[in-house]
């Protein structure tokens, strides 16, 4: 592991957090404390980050390419909750929990680049500096929120309702050509269906020109079908 302050042609650690949005706006002073002896550390494809039960002392910065965060269910089968891209923080929630261990296990996506931060310094920024601990909430309140529509969701629909929606809400972010942040076997995990399932609904789907693609890389060709399909997902509030 490297220190960052070794790599002085490279941005400083204040200025790799200020580009995170939960600090966009946090005072120098307060970043500088947040960066506190942060440390830059590669992470090779499948490496571990930390594990289900370690302590957490650390949470992170994605400066490169991206981390999964996952769990093994009690069948065995690993379950993948997220996957945190550019410039995104991992492991935020672990550094307020009361049991002060990380609730989850994480990884990388590919080569990935991190910026290490410990925990301490942002419990200290945290208490004088209500407004960042107000954004904070509102992000994890919407985290929980849409965990909790996830859940009902997964309860009451069908396996192409489920697919459909995740499929949509992917091209909001990424266009009609979308890439699956999770091979089909996790993605199939994630939305509580079977492997062979999600293959043939693609199959399916692709026979009908309502998607093309293969492995990863999909287009969506008939986005009506698919907002037809989710009917109902989508809620008012």
């Amino acid at each position: 592991m490297t220190n960052v302050n070794s790599y002085p042609a490279h941005p400083t650690p204040s200025q790799w957090l200020r580009e995170a949005a939960l600090f966009a706006d946090v005072a120098q002073a307060d970043l500088q404390q947040l960066a506190a002896d942060a440390q830059c550390m590669p992470l090779e494809d499948g490496q571990e980050l930390f594990r289900e039960g370690a302590v957490a002392q650390h949470y992170f910065l994605v400066l490169s390419g991206k981390v999964e965060v996952f769990r093994y269910g009690a069948d065995g089968e690993e379950r993948v909750f997220s996957v945190f891209g550019n410039r995104h923080l991992v492991a935020l929630a672990a550094m307020f929990m009361a049991h002060g261990r990380y609730p989850m296990n994480a990884r990388g996506q590919g080569d990935a680049v991190l910026l290490r931060l410990a925990r301490q310094p942002l419990q200290d920024v945290c208490l004088r500096n209500p407004h960042l601990c107000m954004r904070m909430l509102h992000l994890m309140g919407a985290a929980v929120y849409q965990h909790v529509n996830e859940v009902e969701w997964l309860t009451a629909s069908s396996a192409q309702q489920r697919l459909a929606l995740y499929l949509l809400r992917l091209s909001e972010q990424q266009g009609p050509c979308v890439e699956l942040p999770l091979s089909q076997r996790q993605l199939a995990s994630r939305l509580g269906v079977r492997a062979e399932t999600l293959s043939r609904l693609f199959s399916d789907w692709q026979a009908h020109g309502h998607v093309v693609g293969r492995g990863r890389a999909w287009k969506i060709q008939n986005p009506q079908h698919l907002q037809q399909l989710t009917h109902g997902a989508q809620r008012a509030f």
